[in-house]
């Protein structure tokens, strides 16, 4: 997608709402045909900027440039974008033919091209013989189909797509993000979609664009931004990371709890302090003694396909998620391979995450950012 030609370009973008800076110099280029989510905790500034995007907020600084013109002051419905929201926005009054034509005919279609061109889309969303239902009569998954397949009618060169999953229920959701993205690249139009979901974002995109405090922190491929995080929010964000202070002596060489480790970094000055990021999954599990570190197991939770295990090494909770069993008190030893630790400068974020010494799967649901609304954007 990076060899197709820039579609959208945002320019030093600023936004404040009284004293609260929202947008921060937002500087971020979206190529045409391309599927970038923009992710991150409620709050963050990701719904802002799709909203500016739209032209339905005006920002205080700095210039949108849609193929290469400036669209500063552009309304709303004179841009080439359309928005599917969390909430549908369909009309109650109307059946799902009428729903999806509404933009055709406001464009003044011919009546047969309006025939032609429903159908088209109820057959890409899989709602064919629907045209005549009620609204109300559509579960949810289908009133989202309806959304997509209006939105996308009249034929725009972007679709911009606000949490439009967020209502459904686990399974519904998971099979509309296979479709969603079935039907972008169907079609290839360029879509921009906003989520706080990692997991959609990983599954769904080109490019990630993960954001906080009304600032991009990393731009980059799914992989790349997890197996590669620009900092430790970023690492803690995307996925579980044990995140660890370690200094790096020289070239290859890592040191942390009180070990020095090959690693496959380099760049870094000389005993450089760094953040250590190793995934749950990296991590190979020995008998004690056998492994690099030893550690007591102090939690075990069976997840089906693998046991997620924490470990006290030197007052340092690590997760581990590995299919062998172990119990509560159990002494293990673990191993790290160079290749599956990575090297991370210290940041504004360095200290704020690491271990799991209070982690919990009722905290991490309390926590959660779906119950929040980013209307405070």
């Amino acid at each position: 997608m990076k060899n197709n030609p820039i579609i959208i370009d945002l320019q030093n973008i600023s936004v404040s709402f009284g004293d609260t800076k929202i947008l921060n110099n937002i500087n971020l280029q979206i190529h045409d045909g391309e599927f970038v989510t923009l992710l991150g905790p409620s709050g963050c500034g990701k719904t802002t900027t799709l909203r500016i995007i739209a032209g339905f907020l005006q920002q205080d600084e700095g210039d949108v440039i849609f193929e290469g013109k400036n669209i500063n002051g552009v309304p709303a419905y004179k841009r080439q974008v359309n928005t599917i929201f969390q909430r549908y926005a369909l009309f109650p009054h109307l059946n799902v033919y009428e729903n999806i034509a509404f933009g055709l005919r406001l464009k003044k279609m011919k009546e047969a091209d309006i025939q032609a061109k429903v159908k088209e889309m109820l057959e890409l969303v899989n709602l064919k013989g629907f045209g005549s239902r009620n609204i109300d009569s559509l579960s949810g998954g289908q009133q989202q189909r309806v959304a997509i397949a209006r939105a996308l009618a009249v034929n725009p060169r972007v679709v911009l797509l606000d949490e439009p999953l967020g209502a459904l229920d686990l399974k519904l959701r998971k099979d509309m993000q296979v479709e969603l993205k079935n039907i972008q690249q169907k079609l290839g139009i360029t879509f921009i979609y906003v989520t706080h979901d990692q997991e959609e974002a990983l599954s769904m995109s080109d490019t990630i664009v993960v954001m906080n405090n009304g600032e991009i922190q990393h731009i980059g491929t799914p992989l790349d931004v997890y197996n590669e995080p620009k900092n430790a929010f970023v690492a803690d964000f995307i996925g579980e990371s044990n995140i660890l202070d370690g200094v790096m002596r020289e070239d290859f060489f890592v040191e942390f709890s009180g070990m020095r480790f090959q690693c496959v970094d380099k760049g870094f000055k000389k005993d450089e302090p760094v953040d250590v990021v190793i995934r749950p999954e990296d991590i190979d599990v020995y008998p004690a003694g056998k492994g690099m570190l030893d550690g007591e197991v102090t939690s075990v939770t069976f997840k089906g396909v693998h046991y997620e295990i924490i470990v006290d090494i030197d007052n340092f909770k690590w997760m581990i998620q590995t299919t062998q069993k172990a119990s509560v008190g159990d002494i293990i030893g673990i191993s790290i391979k160079p290749d599956e630790m990575h090297i991370m400068k210290k940041s504004e974020y360095s200290g704020l995450y690491g271990d799991y010494s209070s982690f919990s799967e009722e905290f991490d649901e309390l926590s959660d950012p779906t119950v929040v609304e980013e209307e405070e954007e």
